[in-house]
This record gives C-alpha cells, sequence and structure tokens, in this order.
C-alpha cells in the first residue's frame, strides 16, 4: 500500500516561483568565470607563457618574462614555479628565484602555492581565488590567478589579477 501525501497547489506553485527565481544565479554563480576583458588577457598571458616555456625552454622564457613588454606590463607579470612549489621566475623579486615558496600562506591561511598546483596538477589549468598585499594599495586585497601547467613539463605559469 502506498501513501500519497497531497501537497497544497498553493504551495507547489510558490515552490516553483522560488526555483525559477533562484535557478539563473544558480546557473550564473556555476560557470567557469563571467567574461571580463582583464581576466581574459590574464588567461591569454599564462597561456602564451607556457607555450613559450614548453617551445623556447625555461632560460629564454624567463627572458621575455623580465623585461616589460607582452609578458609584463603593470601589476601583470608572469610567475613559473616547479612542482616542488621551488620560483623559477619571479619579476618583482628576481633575488627570489630558487627559493621555495610551497608554505606561503594567504592573510586568511589558505596555501596559495598547494591550490595552484593542485589546480595544475588535476586539471592542467584554471582559476585559482584567494587574498594578497597589492602592492600599488599596499592592501590586502581580492587576487584571482590563472594558472596553466607547462604541456609535458612538471612547471606552472600563472599571472593574477587584483580586483
Amino acid at each position: 500500500m502506498s501513501v500519497f501525501v497531497r501537497t497544497p497547489p498553493l504551495r507547489v506553485l510558490w515552490v516553483l516561483l522560488a526555483a525559477l527565481l533562484v535557478a539563473p544565479v544558480h546557473f550564473a554563480g556555476a560557470r567557469a568565470q563571467p567574461a571580463d576583458p582583464e581576466r581574459e588577457q590574464v588567461r591569454a598571458i599564462a597561456l602564451k607563457a607556457a607555450e613559450l616555456i614548453a617551445v623556447r625552454g625555461l632560460d629564454a622564457a624567463a627572458a621575455a618574462f623580465n623585461r616589460d613588454g607582452e609578458f609584463r606590463h603593470g601589476a601583470l607579470y608572469v610567475t613559473v614555479i616547479d612542482f616542488a612549489g621551488v620560483w623559477k621566475v619571479y619579476p618583482p623579486r628576481p633575488a627570489g628565484v630558487g627559493m621555495s615558496v610551497i608554505n606561503v600562506k594567504d592573510p586568511d591561511g589558505r596555501d596559495i602555492v598547494r591550490d595552484i598546483l593542485s589546480v595544475a596538477r588535476d586539471a592542467g589549468e584554471g582559476w585559482v581565488d584567494y587574498r594578497w598585499l597589492n602592492p600599488a594599495s599596499d592592501r590586502i586585497e581580492a587576487k584571482t590567478t590563472f594558472v596553466k601547467r607547462v604541456p609535458g613539463q612538471d612547471l606552472v605559469a600563472y599571472v593574477g589579477l587584483y580586483h
């Protein structure tokens, strides 16, 4: 014997209406990322940087990343780390190259380097969000970084954007 519970029609209508109102918000938030020219620029630079490393090698690519031009302008620059979390290219502070940053955390305690490496290993590319000191404003701000694993290598190129 099955038991059927009758739901009042008005309640069903309210549930359906609520679902229709919430659905566009849910699906909009589930998209990879909203189309934003700055985000697309960051993504394009990181993809091009990883390709340059794959084709020309890290040393030649590092020279391009460290000088002002298509890979470095304003607050945008390419950082490269290996899978051990060691800086291979870091334009804001070239003296830091060779330093392990595997345990670096953001002000909220998030393991940002481990998150970057996880995205590179698991998906090959993607976005990582965290908070970091913006040197332009001298304030902790939200930062979004696009991560790209260098094809065929245990290297990761990434570019971040403050917002």
